[in-house]
């Protein structure tokens, strides 16, 4: 990968494939059958009910940590399982590059960018607690790129896309969606939600009074409850739904960087409930505690916005 590649593009190829061996990873540990299943300690007080951590959430953090800093060793790596000093296996150390991303046309705005403005944000597995109850179409693992501030480019990989179970067996294929504000996406084909109705997708398994005020306050056709920020964003960018509503503080950056960069990328659109965008600096604090709203594109985002209630914003202050 030829150093006059502007880092941006190589960034993101790189984390395609980092996330892709990742996935391998995680599908090994679920058919060797020991999760390794513990609690994570809530250390800042917005942490939500079943903040679970498995073997493939740590061994996934390593793969993508080892691959990603021995390429950008200037670049800084924010991982949701914190720092990682543990040996990895030679195996789980990817430094190839995906030759799709590496031929795109770079935007004027990310063509000089430095390795210090720079901030990756992982989730290695989005959608632990689904994991864990074998709700597997669920499950991703997020890399986000984040320049100065703000999301420009994201990698979601789905390690069971169209998996089948038979005999006990899980077969599977996986696949990488990427994009990259200005720049384009790859690995899907974006799609509008369907006209004259509303779906929203929201939380499976972290759902409140506040939460479903904001839901109900909206006056959907249909709700869709899926796990994981990844996976919603992707009903939204594969035209399932119009909007991803979460009024609650349970999310963290790491959830939201590289789907905030693929929903834009699209045409679509990320904030929290105060409609106010999210900072992905490498010192802002962990937690998004506006909640999310994520709207697909041709969704009027103030729309929804202004539909929200007052009480409903307040409970997020």
């Amino acid at each position: 990968m030829a150093q006059s590649t502007p880092l941006i593009l190589r960034l993101v190829a790189s984390s395609v494939t980092a996330a892709t061996r990742a996935g391998k990873i995680i599908r090994d540990i679920m058919s060797e059958g020991d999760l390794g299943i513990v609690e994570k300690v809530c250390t800042t007080g917005s942490c939500g009910k079943n903040d679970l951590q498995t073997e493939a959430d740590r061994s996934a953090q390593r793969c993508i940590l080892a691959s990603l800093s021995q390429q950008f060793p200037e670049v800084t790596i924010i991982g949701e399982e914190g720092p990682s000093f543990c040996e990895v296996p030679s195996d789980w150390v990817v430094t190839d590059s995906d030759p799709e991303v590496l031929k795109m046309a770079c935007p004027a705005y990310l063509q000089n960018i430095d390795d210090k403005d720079v901030v990756i944000w992982v989730d290695p597995l989005d959608g632990t607690s689904e994991y864990t109850q074998g709700l597997l179409e669920h499950v991703t693992v997020l890399i986000g790129v984040a320049v100065g501030d703000r999301a420009v480019g994201g990698v979601i990989h789905q390690p069971y896309y169209n998996y089948k179970r038979e005999g006990g067996e899980v077969e599977e294929m996986g696949r990488t969606l990427w994009g990259i504000v200005g720049g384009g996406v790859g690995g899907f084909v974006p799609t509008s939600a369907p006209e004259g109705c509303r779906i929203l997708t929201t939380t499976r398994s972290h759902s409140t009074p506040v939460v479903q005020a904001a839901l109900d306050a909206l006056q959907p056709d249909e709700v869709i409850k899926v796990g994981g920020a990844g996976h919603k964003v992707m009903m939204l960018i594969e035209g399932k739904a119009h909007a991803y509503v979460f009024a609650s503080k349970g999310c963290k950056k790491w959830d939201t960087c590289a789907p905030e960069a693929v929903l834009i990328a699209t045409g679509g659109r990320l904030t929290d409930l105060h409609g106010d965008s999210y900072k992905y600096h490498k010192d802002i604090p962990h937690p998004n505690t506006g909640g999310v709203l994520a709207t697909g594109h041709g969704q009027d985002h103030d729309w929804y916005l202004a539909k929200l209630p007052d009480a409903v914003r307040q409970a997020l202050v």
